[in-house]
């Protein structure tokens, strides 16, 4: 594969570097990791610094080249820009955004007033200087070709002010921000959360790298602005007490083997001379329920490893147990369709009787290979439900949220989707379960039992859950109506067909008497987490559970007036409906006042 050979560096206050010291600093690095040097790349570093104190001419501002992508573009975009996110945290380490530092919002304002600042203040402030600095920039780019885009400080402004007014045929092969103090809105032009809501159309991936020395980041990551940004710290020598000036430098990041390797990256492609060998034969895909019991057991295989002692002992033997039974549902029902195993299936299999290896950890006990990859806005809704199951049903033993979600971030990372995506799971589900406050009992999804049954009988086998276009929802429920509402995995399908998708037949029978008000309020969270944790990853809602949730409030409603009509004030079905209602009201409401939906909440009626 050919390198992309143009390296464009853009610098901070001050005099531009004239000397170029960056450039010699981070040639070092690269060949120190095994890189070449920059001798052979075409480096472009244009100086500015007099422009940043003001200017006459009068340039117009370049205009945006750079489209917004819509429907399936954007969808297979992002899908693929959170594929080679996850590479660069598996490359880098996990990533880490940082806490911030008190009151640091309130203090940039000042900062911007100091010397140091003011040619900052003028970009941000004056628009004939932004102009002219972009336009600047710009005329030394070529039209087309791969870039590699490297932004020191006010640089970091400066790029991503930059990203959509290339070249439409200039591709950005990756881009490395330091020393930024982007997170901070006094240092944002145009919005910028509004205009790279989404990775832009012509990036490939952004890496912000912050040290807890340098007061300009404040210890404080890009990805509280745009959450698609990978965030790295990273940590001056030891042996030097370095100045808050030194921190800042751009030599001094640039010195970093972490910020090197992302810079190599991208200016040569993988280190790695490694070759991928073809398989051999056709492999039999892995289909949906297959995929969901493969990520679950996994899942409880990370869980297990949190463990210790007692507790240990007994989830491995509830989790052998609990694997050698979807083996064998897996198994059969591929014997039924005529339809070999997949390799990935065929390692679930467990020996009960092998006692070989410590009794915690028998040998045949294997953890389950990943699945298909799927993108963060595919594994929203199975990390979601995952995270509430109890997925050793029958069985029940209590595990510490930090043990679960430490979990969950290695599974995520292991997913390519990156660890705070775990973490943020857990993050989503306290949030939703702060907006019900109410008796909101968070019922394990497997252990719903007859109440999942009744909800699926209720509801033709849930024959209609699939709104239409929602993806995966057929696979959903072509699985369900396989495996039943009962185990494991027939209570992971179950949930994930209601919360992935909305109609009237789900509405109705939530609404009804069979189902259970601690089940509809389970569900209501679950669909609460969903849209917090999108929120979170900055990816688009999915309008149908505006949808179901109004829709299951109307039908509600309409049955506890019915009953309310003839049964006792203190009933217990009617006690159960207040319960289905105030769950839904306090969901829908804290959609609404958090703008969850812009379009959507016009078509709730009051008290319908």
């Amino acid at each position: 594969m050919a390198y992309p050979k143009i390296l464009l560096f853009l610098h901070g206050v001050g005099d531009g570097d004239p000397g170029n010291a960056w450039r010699d600093t981070l040639s070092a690095s690269l060949q120190s990791l095994g890189y070449p040097d920059l001798s052979d790349v075409k480096v472009i570093a244009p100086k500015y610094p007099k422009g940043l104190h003001g200017v006459d001419d009068e340039v117009r501002l370049p205009k945006v080249s750079v489209k917004s992508l819509r429907g399936d573009d954007a969808r297979n975009h992002r899908r693929d820009f959170e594929r080679r996110r996850a590479a660069m945290e598996a490359l880098l380490g996990e990533d880490d955004g940082g806490g911030g530092l008190p009151l640091a919002d309130h203090a940039m304002p000042v900062a911007l007033g100091l010397k140091q600042f003011v040619q900052a203040e003028k970009y941000l402030t004056e628009p004939t200087v932004r102009a002219w600095v972009l336009d600047r920039i710009l005329r030394q780019l070529p039209q087309t070709g791969q870039l590699m885009v490297v932004g020191h400080s006010l640089g970091s402004v400066i790029a991503a002010d930059l990203l959509r007014r290339l070249p439409p045929d200039l591709k950005v092969a990756g881009m490395v921000t330091i020393g930024s103090p982007l997170a901070h809105r006094s240092f944002h032009v145009d919005d910028p959360e509004g205009t790279l809501a989404d990775p832009p159309a012509n990036l490939a991936w952004w890496v912000n790298f912050w040290s807890p020395a340098d007061p300009v980041p404040a210890w404080r990551g890009v990805s509280t602005v745009f959450p698609w940004v990978l965030d790295q710290r990273v940590s001056a020598p030891a042996k030097l007490a370095l100045s808050p000036l030194q921190a800042h430098s751009a030599t001094q990041y640039l010195g970093s083997p972490k910020v090197a390797e992302a810079i190599g990256r991208g200016l040569f492609g993988s280190r790695s001379k490694e070759l991928v060998l073809a398989p051999k034969g056709l492999e039999p895909a892995v289909d949906y329920g297959e995929s969901l019991a493969l990520l679950a057991l996994r899942y409880a295989h990370l869980t297990l490893q949190q463990l210790e002692g007692e507790t240990r002992a007994r989830y491995a033997d509830a989790l052998r147990q609990v694997q050698a039974t979807t083996f064998a549902q897996l198994a059969s029902r591929r014997r039924e369709d005529g339809r070999p195993l997949p390799s990935a299936v065929e390692l679930l299999a467990v020996d009960l009787t092998d006692e070989s290896s410590q009794p915690v950890m028998p040998a045949s006990l294997k953890m389950p290979d990943l699945p298909v990859h799927m993108a963060v806005v595919e594994a929203i809704v199975p990390l979601t439900i995952i995270a509430a199951a109890n997925l050793l049903q029958p069985f029940e033993i209590e595990v510490s949220e930090l043990k679960r979600t430490k979990a969950m971030e290695q599974l995520t990372f292991d997913m390519k989707l990156g660890r705070k995506l775990g973490r943020r799971v857990f993050e989503a589900m306290d949030q939703a379960d702060d907006a019900l406050k109410g008796p909101t009992n968070w019922v394990k999804w497997a252990a719903l039992g007859i109440g999942a049954a009744a909800l699926v009988a209720v509801t033709s086998g849930l024959a209609l859950a699939a709104a239409p276009g929602v993806a995966g929802a057929a696979a959903m429920t072509s699985a369900l109506a396989a495996f039943g509402p009962g185990g494991m995995l027939g209570g992971l399908l179950t949930a994930g067909t209601l919360v992935g998708a909305g109609s009237g037949s789900i509405a109705i029978g939530l609404a009804a008497p069979a189902t259970t008000a601690e089940s509809v309020e389970a569900i209501v969270a679950m669909q609460l987490t969903a849209a917090i944790l999108r929120r979170m990853q900055g990816v688009e809602q999915d309008p149908f559970m505006w949808v179901l949730l109004t829709q299951m409030e109307r039908e509600v409603h309409r049955e506890l007036a019915r009953l309310s009509a003839v049964s006792d004030p203190n009933a217990a079905s009617v006690k159960s409906m207040r319960r289905k209602r105030d769950a839904l009201k306090r969901a829908l409401d804290f959609l609404e006042r958090e703008g969850f939906f812009t379009a959507e909440p016009s078509t709730r009626k009051a008290g319908s």
